[in-house]
């Protein structure tokens, strides 16, 4: 474990000032070596990029071919056309477009949409432009640089399927999954009408009367994840001491795990943090309570912060995706923090994966089709791979979700919440009294371990901790007991703190 007191890049400095000093009579050859580690860097990056252009330029031409297809294999078994994102125009002044006003950073105000001159405005705080605009590799590539445009055009066909999500009437939730979802019992155990309107949530309460106060603890799970990820890892490893005095719930976010997965869902923070608000703190009746969030539950941890700040006993982030945004890019937050997230590089391959997730619409359908509806035939190789060796929770955990709630959950949470970010976390350092601490793992090629340096200079008072040789998984796999341990610390300083207040 290694507690941060420098930028990583001052670190990478002096570690390649003194690799090139070398020693007395070795620093010629030092010098050799690192101008060879360097023309070696140079070249790797040089065919990442040639490779990638390559690659990404051919995933351009795919998404808009499954496009088609899939379109057509949906009225085929659905018997109804199903609307997408691939119909934005990113042109000024299209004819029979929809124009979306973007206020200037300093302004107050949603995003608007105006269908027509005459038409009522459609209020779009909660939804990301990443969804309709996406340019392609190419376009991108031969983009003149310069501020970005105050307004974008999309189709009406776009603005219509926004606004019927945001404009309907309430209805049931649609219980019979699309055909390129999962239908088993772990998926679509939501179904029943008592489970519609909740989130699923593990509650493991004290088992014995310690003597002391009960309090709640709130674990979110990040993206494509469920709670799983807290259950099978860090439940376990607390002492029993803790596990008599914390009621511990993990949830499964709006569209993941054995939670609800409404078709005509956006998956917005709103939507997200209400059916937190519904599901834990009002159904178990939770007044004060700690918060403990991986990836992108961390936007939603804050959220909860900034809306119950006196609720809240202390904020514990892991691996949180914040991207501070430069003031020439203000304009276009969330276009910027969708770049960082998925750079269209296919090395290294979890920021492939994470490209192909966030910038193709129906690649990234075609992904969840093939690995999360035939999750438990993935789940069965791997046991017969492995001879049931491993635990396979990871399966259930990252595979039992649909692309409706990943596709929607990814844009409007990571890239949607860019411009309020900032302020989130101004709010947590001038009004909330807890303690904050965040966790990263140096070797995070995910999330950069830049994220929580950035937390921790926005919250001066952030305890920062950065494990060597640990990435986004591992921050957490492997070291269970390590980080159950720095957990109940947590909340022992936390409720000693509030006692020594009272």
């Amino acid at each position: 474990m290694h507690i941060a007191t420098t930028c990583v890049w001052q670190e990478k400095v002096a570690a390649t000032t003194a690799a090139a000093m070398g020693a007395g009579g070795g620093a010629a050859a030092g010098n050799w070596r690192a101008a060879v580690v360097a023309l070696l860097a140079a070249a790797g990056g040089a065919l990442n990029c040639v490779v990638s252009f390559v690659v990404f330029s051919f995933l351009d031409v795919l998404d808009m071919v499954l496009c088609v297809v899939y379109k057509l294999v949906d009225y085929a078994v659905e018997a109804e056309w199903k609307a997408c994102y691939c119909s934005a125009a990113a042109r000024d002044g299209a004819a029979g477009g929809a124009a979306i006003f973007v206020p200037p950073a300093a302004a107050p105000g949603p995003k608007v949409v105006r269908l027509s001159p005459s038409s009522a405005k459609m209020q779009l705080e909660d939804v990301s432009d990443t969804l309709y605009v996406r340019p392609s590799l190419l376009s991108d590539a031969t983009k003149k640089s310069g501020p970005a445009a105050p307004t974008l055009t999309v189709s009406p066909a776009i603005a219509e399927l926004i606004r019927g999500k945001i404009d309907r009437a309430p209805r049931p939730p649609r219980h019979a999954p699309c055909w390129s979802d999962c239908d088993c019992k772990v998926c679509h155990s939501w179904s029943a009408a008592s489970r519609s309107s909740h989130l699923y949530v593990h509650v493991q309460a004290p088992t014995t009367a310690s003597g002391a106060e009960t309090e709640d603890v709130v674990f979110i799970h990040g993206f494509i994840s469920s709670s799983v990820f807290w259950t099978e890892t860090v439940f376990p490893a607390f002492s029993s001491a803790a596990r008599g005095r914390y009621r511990m719930f993990a949830v499964d976010l709006l569209g993941f795990g054995r939670s609800p997965k409404p078709a005509d869902s956006l998956y917005t923070l709103r939507e997200h943090v209400e059916m937190i608000e519904r599901s834990v703190l009002q159904r178990y009746r939770l007044r004060k309570f700690h918060v403990v969030a991986h990836s992108l539950g961390s936007v939603l941890a804050l959220a909860l912060a900034v809306k119950y700040p006196d609720a809240v006993q202390s904020l514990t982030l892991l691996a949180p995706p914040y991207f501070p945004v430069p003031e020439e890019e203000a304009g276009a937050a969330t276009q910027y923090v969708m770049r960082r997230v998925a750079p269209r590089r296919v090395w290294p391959p979890i920021a492939f994966g994470a490209s192909m997730a966030c910038w193709y619409e129906h690649v990234s359908r075609t992904i969840c089709l093939t690995i999360c509806r035939h999750h438990r035939t993935w789940d069965r190789l791997f046991r017969l791979f492995t001879r049931n060796r491993i635990r396979t929770f990871l399966i259930e955990a990252f595979m039992c979700h649909t692309h409706n709630a990943a596709w929607h959950t990814l844009h409007n949470i990571i890239c949607g919440s860019a411009g309020k970010m900032d302020s989130y976390l101004d709010v947590v350092a001038g009004q909330l009294a807890c303690e904050v601490a965040v966790f990263h793992g140096r070797d995070d090629e995910l999330l950069p371990v830049e994220c929580t340096l950035a937390v921790g200079a926005r919250v001066p008072r952030a305890r920062v901790t950065v494990y060597d040789d640990k990435d986004h998984i591992t921050i957490i796999i492997g070291q269970e007991k390590l980080f159950a341990a720095e957990l109940e610390a947590i909340w022992r300083r936390s409720s000693a703190a509030a006692a020594d207040g009272e």
